[in-house]
């Protein structure tokens, strides 16, 4: 599991777009939201790193939560 804090993720618009993007990524499981933190948690393999360059790539910058 790999925990990310994003802090511009305001809305469930958000949300939806930041679960489009990750989704298909290799390793992905499955993706749960905490709106009060705005922070989420991806289920399975994926690489953190990856995780990070893709919500960047679509205007969320995120970081890794240990």
């Amino acid at each position: 599991m790999t925990r990310l804090s994003i802090p511009d993720m305001t809305c469930g618009h958000c949300r939806a777009s930041i679960e489009a993007a990750l989704s298909p990524l290799p390793g992905v499981e499955a993706i749960r939201f905490d709106a009060a933190n705005r922070s989420a948690e991806v289920d399975g393999s994926a690489d953190a790193d990856l995780l990070i360059r893709t919500l960047a790539g679509i205007g969320f910058p995120a970081i890794r939560k240990d």
